[in-house]
Order: structure tokens, then sequence, then C-alpha cells
């Protein structure tokens, strides 16, 4: 995750207690981790120079008539003094789950039955909530009869939540048959891995 701050957004914050203060005309760019701790990469360039950003905290401040600053870590401290109502008011990350189905069939396996009550949960974490559920075949039968049943087992999917009381407006069903195997097989394998549902939750 990438914040920035412009010089006139940190003066609106008070002054940054860091090593290198900065200026009128400065960007602070600052690599935050992920809500499950992961940390990416950032290379922060314009026409004068470049530095890369590439552990948690890591902030360079950049103009358009200077190149970047030589990377310095913020601590947790300054991090919540500049972004802390931003990074408060953000949406909760998007939720993925994996539900397997019954061979030719619109049924739930007894483990991914068991998994709906996560997904419920989640849900219950998003006021707003939008759900994309797309549907998946192994590679038996035609292509376009496994559309038909991808669609099959997304709706169903899309009915049980509707059941459990989600309005069936904020859920997208669609199907990718065996357009998009999970396990790579050739045509007509039976691939228990590649007969599911993928839900998304944002």
């Amino acid at each position: 995750m990438l914040l920035v701050v412009t010089a006139g957004v940190h003066l609106a914050c008070g002054p940054l207690r860091s090593r290198t203060p900065q200026r009128p005309g400065q960007d602070l760019i600052v690599l935050l981790p992920e809500s499950d701790g992961a940390v990416g990469r950032a290379n922060v360039s314009n026409p004068s120079g470049n530095v890369d950003l590439a552990t948690a905290r890591a902030s360079t401040r950049v103009s358009q008539a200077e190149a970047p600053t030589t990377v310095s870590e913020l601590s947790e401290a300054e991090v919540q003094e500049l972004f802390g109502p931003a990074l408060a008011a953000q949406p909760p990350a998007p939720s993925h789950f994996v539900l397997y189905f019954r061979f030719d069939s619109e049924e739930l396996t007894d483990e991914s039955r068991a998994l709906l009550g996560q997904v419920l949960q989640v849900l219950k974490n998003h006021p707003v909530p939008r759900v994309s559920v797309v549907g998946h075949t192994d590679t038996t039968g035609s292509p376009a009869s496994n559309v038909e049943l991808g669609l099959r087992r997304a709706n169903a999917v899309r009915t049980l939540l509707i059941e459990t009381g989600l309005d069936g407006a904020a859920i997208d069903a669609t199907s990718h048959g065996e357009a998009t195997l999970l396990a790579i097989t050739a045509d007509e394998v039976f691939e228990p891995r590649n007969r599911r549902v993928e839900i998304t939750v944002r």
C-alpha cells in the first residue's frame, strides 16, 4: 500500500517529526504493509532519479525538480500521525472463498457447506457488501454445457446467500465454465478442485 502526503496536507496534520524535513512542493511517499502484514515493493522515480521502497514504512520525498530523497523508515507513530484517519476510514479488504461441488452437480461438498458460516461472518463486517460469485467446472463435458453448469453452481450459492438475508442486488453471479481451471488438466478429466465457485466479498 502506497500513501502520499503533499506539503499542504502535511502542514495541516502538524509537524512530522522525521529526520529529513519536508519542503514545500515535495510529496512524501510511504510504503505500508497490507492488513495481513505482507509488504510489496514500489519504485519512486522522476527524470532526476529513482529509489526503491521495499520494507514496511519505507519513505522518500520527491518533487518535480529534485530526485527522490534517500529512503528512510517512518516510525509507527509517525505513520499514525499522518495517515491515521485515512487508514481508519478504509473499507475492509476484499475476502475470497472457494467452495467445491460434487461431480456434475450444484450440490456443495460437506466441507464446503461448512464454510458458508465463514462467508456470512465476513459479510457482517461489510455494511454495504458487493459479492461476486463465479462458477467453474472441470473439463468433462462440452465447453457450452460447462458454462451452463458453472452458472447453475453460481446461482445455487447466490440463492443460499439470499436465504440468509443478503440483498440479491448485491450479488453478481457469473460462470467461467471450464475456461479458468484451478488445476490444469487435459480435456475430459475428472478433477474435484476445478468443480468450484469462487466468492469475493468487497
